[in-house]
């Protein structure tokens, strides 16, 4: 039998002291807050593939990974004198209890929505006052993919009745700016037509939010969709003997409606790479 979580996690903590001690590991020691954040953003993302594969021994892993870099932050964190671990895990408790006080206090909710304005409301109430303005927006990193971002705004302004009715109303939105690009593309003015793309992306992650589904990873699905097509039309050529390169756009065109057509997806016709 494992020893119990509390006693493995000061085992970690010790470790991660030891390897940053004088004796410990040399690339470990030279680490700083910089430079381990392309990690701490490669490490979430591979927890997230490993939920979306739904594989326990890949969560395992690599959950167990991103954990590693949170401590590596507060080892540092406690090396500089501004905060340890304790202190990181008091506050976050405190945080969620004092945020659920329909399960730790006399406050009732009836619904996952419920609980989500709640929770958003105390979270605003704490900002006002520490004495520091805050709009319902925040709390949302512009680090985060931009669909992600976007998604996550639209959903915090929609929680205070911002929104569109149906997702028909936020489509109808959509088709208006796929107008206003058409209008830019025969003006060719650089800016506009990014200004115009980008309320395009805005608007389709409205309507696939009103939907109920993760913008993010309706595109994640259609680039893998691409991909896993791509490379079906390189086998092809290579099995007949031919390099990609070589080929004209209308010979990949017929091999890529191939593929889509092995895949039970022929699509309408001329309907393109998707």
């Amino acid at each position: 039998m494992p020893d119990s979580p509390g006693v493995l996690f000061e085992s970690l903590l010790d470790l991660m002291a030891r390897l940053r001690g004088d004796r410990g590991c040399p690339w470990d020691r030279e680490q700083t807050r910089r430079s381990l954040q392309p990690y701490l953003i490669e490490e979430a993302y591979e927890a997230l593939e490993a939920i979306e594969v739904g594989q326990p021994e890949a969560m395992l892993e690599e959950l167990g990974d991103l954990l590693f870099q949170v401590v590596f932050h507060a080892q540092i964190a406690r090396e500089l004198g501004e905060f340890t671990m304790a202190d990181l895990l008091e506050r976050l408790l405190a945080k969620m209890v004092r945020r659920h006080p329909h399960v730790f206090g006399e406050q009732k909710v009836t619904s996952p929505k419920e609980a989500l304005a709640q929770w958003e409301r105390i979270k605003h109430e704490e900002a006002n006052g520490s004495g520091v303005p805050r709009s319902i927006l925040d709390g949302v990193p512009r680090s985060l993919p931009a669909l992600l971002r976007a998604q996550r705004i639209q959903e915090k302004a929609a929680r205070v009745g911002f929104d569109w009715k149906t997702p028909e109303d936020a489509w109808a939105k959509a088709r208006e700016e796929v107008r206003e690009i058409d209008e830019a593309l025969a003006g060719s003015e650089p800016a506009k037509l990014r200004e115009e793309l980008g309320d395009l992306l805005f608007a389709t992650v409205n309507v696939a939010r009103l939907l109920g589904l993760d913008a993010e990873g309706c595109l994640q699905q259609a680039v893998e969709k691409f991909r896993r097509r791509f490379t079906l039309m390189e086998a092809q050529f290579a099995a007949e003997g031919k390099r990609l390169s070589e080929m004209s756009l209308e010979e990949m065109d017929r091999v890529w409606e191939e593929s889509k057509t092995r895949e039970g997806d022929p699509g309408a016709p001329g309907s393109g790479r998707a």
